[in-house]
């Protein structure tokens, strides 16, 4: 079993995917048919199995809310936060392109526990949105 996709809540979806492709350092999918209105949100992708896509609340909202139990002013909640595992490589040149874009990082920690075990590093950061993320590096 994989996780597919997330949906993160934002407020301006071409924000939000510029964040993630050019702060981050995601992979945009579908960003031209977003552009050229063609789709109805992008989505950036974390692996070979897993996206995560970048819906605006306001239309978007009443698309999903049906069978997801979703809420206006739900973005960031109830999910606390997402974590991306990454080389130690990629995570401190991602820390460093974050930092140089003025992204404020919170320390998560060392050592701490996570789907592959002990994680050596990890940190915490917001989105433009108020979403949370955390980026973190094993052994």
């Amino acid at each position: 079993m994989d996780v597919d996709h997330a949906v993160l809540w934002v407020e301006d979806a071409k924000r939000a995917l510029e964040f993630y492709v050019e702060v981050l350092g995601l992979e945009p999918v579908r960003a031209e048919a977003f552009a050229e209105g063609k789709a109805r949100f992008p989505s950036v992708r974390i692996n070979a199995n897993t996206i995560f896509d970048i819906m605006e609340r306001g239309e978007l909202l009443s698309l999903v809310k049906d069978f997801t139990g979703s809420r206006e002013g739900a973005g960031g909640t109830p999910v606390n936060h997402l974590c991306l595992s990454m080389s130690r490589s990629e995570f401190e040149s991602t820390s460093e392109r974050l930092a140089a874009h003025g992204v404020k990082l919170k320390s998560g920690g060392e050592n701490v526990f996570g789907a592959q075990g002990q994680a050596v590093r990890s940190v915490y950061f917001d989105d433009p949105d108020g979403n949370v993320l955390e980026i973190r590096y094993y052994g």
